[in-house]
């Protein structure tokens, strides 16, 4: 064979190669769509979005866990078509139950904890009880800002740390 020949058995065999890559078949946006919101339809309020190959979610969970979880999930359908996942979900605001004679208190305790979504907070007889989840480098962060309040007692030793 002649150089000649060789150049264009070349150039004709990554002309196939780049056609046969181009014409793969994609998912399209919508189906993206129908098969997360299938997976999130047992999360009341969580909406999917699909532009391009980009997912959206947005919408309120009551934990950092299931807000993770329904990400993940949602990376999962489809990973070859699935190019990101822009997760807009909000977590709601930790609950505090409220005694009347510790409503001041409570009130506060509910602004100090507004950056701890894994936990919850009562206020009873002036004594703060802190239950759920936390990392270990944002336990003192917390108990700092409860002690800050000057209740009667802080009690975390209910907080399981990750």
């Amino acid at each position: 064979m002649t150089l000649k020949n060789v150049i264009s058995v070349l150039a004709i065999s990554c002309s196939l190669a780049i056609a046969t890559v181009s014409c793969k078949s994609k998912v399209s946006d919508a189906d993206l769509k129908s098969r997360i919101e299938s997976i999130v339809t047992s999360t009341p309020g969580v909406t999917v979005d699909v532009k391009e190959g980009v997912v959206t979610l947005s919408g309120t969970v009551n934990s950092e866990a299931e807000r993770e979880a329904i990400e993940n999930s949602a990376k999962a359908v489809d990973s070859k078509n699935i190019k990101s996942v822009v997760n807009n979900i909000t977590v709601n605001a930790p609950t505090v139950e409220i005694n009347t004679d510790d409503a001041d208190l409570a009130a506060k305790v509910v602004d100090a904890t507004k950056d701890f979504p894994t936990v919850k907070a009562t206020v009873k007889d002036g004594i703060i009880t802190v239950t759920g989840t936390l990392e270990q480098s944002r336990v003192q962060v917390l108990k700092q800002s409860l002690d800050a309040l000057s209740p009667k007692k802080v009690d975390i030793a209910a907080i399981e740390i990750k």
